[in-house]
């Protein structure tokens, strides 16, 4: 059982990685440092927004309007970390 514990961490670190490298790249592409014309950038912001937005669409979706700021992501980053606290702390459950 401690292996389905470590997975689960596993996954929850590529989670992070992954909305963590969203985030960057968003202030990169709107700072104009990345240009969406660049074929390999605009793949990779495509599958990025694939991959996350369907998440941040849920989350958005109970969030108020604030105008232009967009809390989605910070909110999942923190729900990943809440998740990941939680698994810690209960692992003697995986034992």
């Amino acid at each position: 059982m401690t292996s389905l514990l470590q997975i689960l961490l596993l996954i929850l670190d590529v989670v992070q990685f992954i909305i963590i490298a969203h985030i960057i790249m968003s202030w990169l592409i709107n700072f104009q440092v990345l240009n969406l014309r660049q074929p390999i950038v605009g793949q990779i912001w495509d599958g990025l927004n694939r991959l996350l937005e369907p998440i941040y669409s849920r989350v958005r979706s109970v969030l108020p309007s604030m105008g232009g700021l967009d809390l989605a992501p910070l909110l999942v980053l923190l729900a990943v970390y809440g998740l990941r606290i939680v698994l810690i702390n209960n692992q003697a459950a995986f034992s």
